[in-house]
């Protein structure tokens, strides 16, 4: 039988606010274990998960961040014997099975390093979550849109927005709020950069399987996510964001960074 596994990493979460991500995971009849990385200063959520066998619960207050985090989980589930990890925000929620065709896919699919679903705001509208590799001007001028008027055509370029929403899609950047990763791609290429605190942990990931492995937008099933955008609210997250978009193009390159050309033309040259 496949071995499926599944990471959440909580910090300060209300058990009400978890319930809803972790109850969702029971609408699939395929068995999966559960790992909740909580690095919270409290363990107060183990109460509501400690009878549940099938859940492995770390209690981590010294909140190394979301990457680092999920990486405790990974080592876990591949000393278990996991093949496929599933990678889940907790603000993430669904109602039907999504879990099964996902699997089912990457189980036919050798080729296939990571998987992610089409992502839906909570009003059922699409969320753009598949991209391009950016340049160091897109990142910037995204987020400054909401302050001052730079908002441009780029963005459905970055974004893939002219893309269709139901098609199934390989491209090198896939959002770590849900995606499924084929354990032997992340033996091959590693784990989370820990270095990243949060933000671009995920970008980072994705496009290191990506240079390997297909990273595909499966779009035939959907998941809800109660995204907040936190760094355009907090200048705290605002100021890790930064960080972190400077530790990226740290490693990979500023104005020169030859697998973004090649991989963003492959990309495009699918449409």
């Amino acid at each position: 039988m496949t071995k499926i596994s599944i990471s959440i990493v909580t910090y300060n979460i209300s058990v009400d606010d978890f319930e809803k991500v972790y109850r969702s995971l029971y609408k699939t009849s395929t068995r999966w274990t559960l790992y909740v990385i909580d690095n919270s200063p409290k363990n107060d959520l183990y109460e509501s998960i400690k009878d549940d066998k099938r859940v492995v619960y770390v209690h981590n207050p010294s909140n190394p961040g979301f990457g680092a985090a999920h990486n405790i989980a990974l080592e876990l589930a591949t000393a278990s014997g996991a093949e496929y990890h599933f990678i889940v925000n907790p603000d993430i929620y669904f109602y039907e099975d999504v879990i099964t065709p996902m699997i089912e896919y990457m189980e036919s699919h050798s080729d296939v390093g990571m998987l992610m679903p089409q992502i839906l705001n909570t009003d059922g509208s699409v969320q753009y979550l598949p991209k391009l590799l950016p340049s160091p001007f897109w990142i910037f001028r995204r987020k400054l849109r909401t302050k001052i008027n730079l908002y441009g055509g780029f963005l459905s370029k970055y974004e893939l927005r002219s893309v269709s929403n139901s098609k199934i899609y390989n491209t090198p950047i896939l959002s770590g709020c849900f995606t499924l990763l084929n354990l032997e791609a992340v033996k091959k290429v590693g784990t989370y950069d820990d270095r990243f605190f949060m933000y671009f942990e995920d970008f980072d990931l994705s496009r290191r399987i990506h240079k390997e492995y297909k990273t595909l937008y499966f779009p035939k099933v959907s998941v809800y996510h109660n995204y907040e955008g936190g760094a355009n609210k907090s200048l705290k997250l605002f100021t890790i964001f930064i960080a972190s978009a400077v530790k990226y193009f740290n490693k990979w390159g500023w104005l020169f960074d030859k697998q973004r050309k090649s991989m963003n033309k492959k990309t495009l040259a699918q449409f």
